[in-house]
């Protein structure tokens, strides 16, 4: 173990921060003395308390002692969301956090966007790009596709324009109206409501589509106009002329919409996510013909700079965008200009036409010649070079940080969120702050350990600028190489909250109750285990996505496979897009994400993957995706109606004399139902509370206090307990509640077998982090327990886990195996890749660098590869 290097860096008062009396969540009114200017890792088992205190507690104080200093009104909406529930916290400077965050839901926020990069860069174009002759300079918002000045007209700055045509919209022209034809109508009555109205207006209903007279199918799918007409329900169409010709009294008036109108409006107004993903089919996306895709207007993309546009610039891996400035950034370039300045290799310029041809590029790109770059004058050539060391600056901080395979056009939605916190402490390494608290929710993860040296360099310049660094990590190395640890249990939920020791690593060794002393001091090494024979192979050919070209893998089957290569290489390219895409084309099973998800005309049109699978097909009867995306996007998605046991909750409450006395059935227990929820929240238990220039927050709602029900439903008891406070429970708590509770009790087990028995059955998704989203998903399909070999894959599972819930996690994963399932899982953690049956390793670099096969084979033969990145730390892993 590496000794620690500092012990408390301020041995006075002064020095440090000190939490008297802390009991959010679930901590037991811990006092606790942490030192500032040091590195500070909080450790514990999943739902120790650690966050609670280093979240919930200090940095929400500090949050709250900031908007002491603001306006009244935006104060009063702050108190609204309530202050930590501690007694007392000295010597706290003001704080930052930086937390595990999903990106955006828009694509036009970008790795560019987040780290603030694309401002310089257009900067960059506007006062050193190379123009024209005759063009007059532009403004850097004149570069940007989310401004009025540089969007391009045709695409509005999406770089796709959309068509909703005949083929879209009737995919069966043999079938007829009234079979519907038009397979973009609504499915329900507003469907059966336009069909009607054609009846009324004289339309031939019961002819297949392609009989009608073009005129009347141009009227029925793109017509603007909205004619209001009686309609009579359920008669034919002979009844409905007959009752016209005799003005009979119509079943009502109906309003015709135009197929494409319909299409076009839902998509744009619907609030229903379902809807706008219905609707979404039936448009066409192609790269608009105007700026070829690239989403600026023509004059912006005639400015050139190492002669690419700004389109083409940002599409470039931040490793290559560093070697286009360097020579910019450099001394002579200010003397020489570009005769030794910003100019393409010649590789660089064939990998730039290449992507022109792929993607038919027809847009103005600054000439025939990508390389050439006129002479520049000497102003522009100062501002080029004092703007590009800025730059290079802050790309060395992402490149050092394991990012150099982004491009700044990538967008935040196709980030992991250990990707997207990495990007925001790039930032923040740049904004020279001092004498301000950085809380970092485990910047380790989805971090393999080859770039943990560049995380933990970034976090003691950090330090070093005068800053405190207080980490929530599961990472040993981090915690070897702390200033100070605190660590927080012995166990999760109620048995968790107490902090069992604070003070430097080595005394860590002395805390007998510590869960985390185990792994940290070796006692609970990795025991590589024999490898299972595989009863076959799952074999993929040609496989291309991403940076994978051409790729073949083969997954033994059977078996647990572990994926590993750097953060960027490509394994999740290949595991949970391309394996995930071809075997679900070949089950017929679609792979889309098990919740819908938001869509707007912005978002990134999905790429499909290339390749086949040649063998191992016969063997798998289903596949299944255990991701860490969210259970739900609101409170009222939770972990008792995910996993399906609160309907069996339900009924045991309907079941009840007090609820059949009062006619209540099982609906009235649910908090979606309007009949038993609380009117003013509307069975959400919060409100949305609006705050000027900050993200909404949820409050507890002032009527039932999150309660979510109303007071008649809350009357009715089972075991002496209300259906609210039935969802206030632990899963261990409900385990002995329902013991006699078979269905209940199945779905408990297994939730606190995976190591979820502190969450409540109530806890809303919005605050489930991604690991224990994905382990709710496991615990819900273990308890099924598929019949038939099923193929299951997981993208780093151990995100967010102790080392102790990674054997509880290991242990499920290997009773599937075991069960005569195949298992294949996309992993960092070496205690994990040490333990599995087979090794994948893909690489050998990131982006561009990697997609290749590097090393493959069982643990022992993966930690001998010469060339393997991952090789050193496996070896080290398995002894």
């Amino acid at each position: 173990m590496n000794s620690p290097r500092s012990t408390t860096p301020h041995a006075g008062p002064a020095g440090m921060v000190k939490v008297r009396g802390a009991r959010e969540h679930n901590l037991k009114n811990v006092d606790v003395d942490i030192p500032r200017d040091a590195l500070v890792v909080f450790t514990g088992v999943s739902g120790s308390g650690k966050s609670s205190l280093a979240f919930s507690t200090l940095y929400a104080e500090a949050q709250r002692r900031y908007f002491e200093s603001v306006a009244p009104y935006a104060r009063r909406l702050i108190d609204q969301v309530g202050v930590p529930d501690v007694d007392a916290i000295e010597g706290l400077p003001p704080a930052v956090a930086l937390q595990q965050q999903r990106g955006t839901p828009s694509a036009r926020s970008s790795v560019g966007s987040v780290t603030t990069l694309s401002s310089l860069i257009r900067m960059l174009y506007s006062r050193a790009g190379s123009y024209p002759d005759g063009q007059p300079m532009l403004y850097a918002e004149d570069f940007s596709p989310n401004t009025p000045q540089g969007a391009c007209p045709e695409c509005h700055g999406l770089g796709r324009v959309y068509e909703v045509d005949e083929a879209s919209m009737v995919p069966d022209p043999s079938l007829t109206i009234r079979e519907r034809a038009v397979a973009s109508w609504p499915l329900a009555w507003q469907g059966q409501n336009q069909r009607d109205i054609l009846v009324t207006l004289g339309y031939d209903v019961d002819i297949p589509w392609r009989d009608l007279p073009q005129e009347q199918r141009d009227w029925i799918l793109f017509t603007e106009e909205t004619p209001t007409v009686p309609v009579y329900a359920g008669m034919t169409p002979a009844q409905t002329r007959d009752a016209l010709k005799r003005k009979l009294e119509p079943s009502y008036q109906g309003t015709f919409s135009g197929a494409r109108r319909y299409v076009l409006h839902t998509f744009t107004h619907s609030q229903s996510a379902l809807m706008r993903k219905r609707v979404s089919q039936f448009m066409r996306a192609s790269a608009c013909p105007l700026c070829a895709g690239k989403r600026l207007k023509r004059e912006a993309l005639t400015v050139t700079f190492a002669g690419l546009d700004i389109a083409e610039l940002a599409q470039l891996p931040l490793l290559q965008l560093a070697e286009v400035l360097k020579p910019v950034a450099s001394a002579t370039y200010v003397e020489h200009g570009d005769e030794q300045g910003a100019v393409l290799t010649h590789a660089q310029t064939r990998d730039a036409r290449q992507q022109r041809a792929a993607r038919g590029d027809n847009a103005h790109a600054g000439g025939a010649d990508v390389r050439h770059t006129p002479n520049l004058s000497l102003e522009k050539r100062l501002a080029a070079q004092r703007i590009a060391q800025d730059l290079l600056e802050r790309v060395a901080t992402l490149i050092d940080l394991g990012l150099g395979y982004l491009a700044l056009e990538r967008s935040t939605p196709t980030l992991s969120s250990g990707e997207l916190q990495r990007l925001r402490l790039a930032t923040q390494l740049n904004s020279q702050l001092f004498g301000v608290i950085y809380v970092l929710d485990e910047p380790s993860a989805g971090l393999h350990p080859a770039d943990g040296e560049a995380l933990y360099e970034a976090l003691l310049r950090l330090k070093a600028a005068g800053n405190s660094v207080f980490v929530v990590e599961h990472d040993l190395d981090t915690m070897r190489r702390a200033d100070w640890l605190v660590d927080v249990g012995p166990a999760a939920g109620e048995q968790g909250g107490q902090v069992l020791y604070s003070g430097p690593p080595a005394g860590l060794a002395e805390v007998e109750a510590s869960q985390t002393r185990n792994y940290l001091f070796g006692a609970q090494a990795a025991v590589p285990r024999t490898p299972r024979e595989p009863g076959g192979w799952l074999r993929l050919e040609g496989v291309t996505r991403n940076n994978l070209h051409n790729l073949d893998a083969a997954f033994p089957l059977g078996c647990f496979t572990a994926v590993t290569g750097i953060s960027g290489s490509g394994k999740s390219s290949l595991v949970s897009q391309a394996l995930l895409e071809l075997v679900g084309a070949h089950l017929g099973q679609a792979t889309a994400p098990s919740e819908p998800q938001e869509q707007g005309l912005e978002d990134d049109v999905a790429q499909g993957s290339g390749g086949q699978v040649t063998a191992g097909l016969e063997h798998i009867r289903r596949l299944v995706q255990v991701d860490q995306k969210p259970i739900g996007r609101t409170p009222r998605s939770n972990l008792a109606t995910y996993t399906g046991l609160f309907d069996h909750v339900r009924k045991l409450f309907a079941a009840t004399d007090a609820a059949r006395e009062q006619g209540f059935d099982a609906g009235r227990f649910s908090f979606n139902v309007a009949k038993g929820r609380c009117d003013t929240c509307e069975g959400e238990g919060f409100v949305s509370v609006e705050l000027l220039f900050m993200p909404s927050v949820y409050a507890p709602c002032p009527t039932c206090h999150g309660a979510r029900y109303n007071p008649q439903t809350l009357a009715v008891t089972w075991q002496g307990l209300n259906i609210a406070q039935v969802l206030q429970l632990t899963v261990t708590q409900a385990l002995a509640v329902f013991e006699q509770q078979p269905a209940v009790q199945r779905a408990l087990a297994v939730l606190h077998e995976i190591g979820l028995g502190y969450l409540r059955l109530g806890q809303p998704a919005t605050e489930l982090s991604g690991g224990e989203a994905q382990r709710i998903k496991l615990a819900t399909e273990l308890q099924r327990m598929a019949r038939g070999a099923t193929l299951y894959v997981l993208d780093e599972p151990t995100n967010g886990l102790h080392p102790q819930d990674i054997d509880r996690l290991m242990l499920q994963l290997g009773r599937l195996v075991d069960a005569g399932h195949t298992v294949i899982v996309v992993e960092h953690d070496m205690r994990v890749v040490a333990q599995s049956d087979w090794v994948i390793d893909i690489g050998p670099g990131a982006g561009d660098q990697g997609g290749t096969l590097v090393a493959c084979g069982t643990p022992q033969q993966v930690a001998a590869s010469a060339h393997s990145r991952t090789a050193p730390f496996l070896a080290r892993a398995l002894g």
